[in-house]
């Protein structure tokens, strides 16, 4: 399941303000992915901006590992931010459903906190 936003503001205003939002949060920007420039510098330019923010709560993450190390491949979380039809589009993949590929249920409460944390950066950030 995505977690779908839209806004008129531009790709770089949305950005920053994902970026403080996490911070806010205690999230850290783990790294910020300037896709369409790089496949641009690699010869394979796309017609839109895409950037891609990665964010990671320490607090949630020592949880969630210290439960199962498969985990970590789906960390950190990511923030899809696009251009299409004139608007940027903030995207991300739910925590929650991110969570029933690795079977483990006990671990519902912090996926949903996350979601929950994420959603509120992402609305913050409109």
């Amino acid at each position: 399941m995505l977690i779908n936003y839209e806004t008129t503001k531009s790709i770089e205003e949305v950005r920053s303000a994902i970026e403080e939002k996490a911070k806010s949060k205690g999230f850290g920007v783990m790294s910020v992915h300037e896709v369409s420039n790089i496949l641009e510098n690699k010869g394979v330019p796309i017609d839109y901006k895409c950037i891609i923010v990665e964010v990671c709560s320490p607090r949630h993450a020592s949880k969630v590992l210290s439960a199962d190390p498969y985990i970590s491949t789906a960390m950190p979380c990511r923030i899809a931010l696009f251009e299409k039809d004139g608007k940027t589009v903030i995207s991300t993949i739910a925590p929650t459903a991110m969570l029933d590929m690795y079977n483990r249920p006990e671990l519902r409460d912090v996926a949903e906190e996350v979601e929950r944390l994420m959603k509120e950066i992402m609305e913050e950030s409109l």
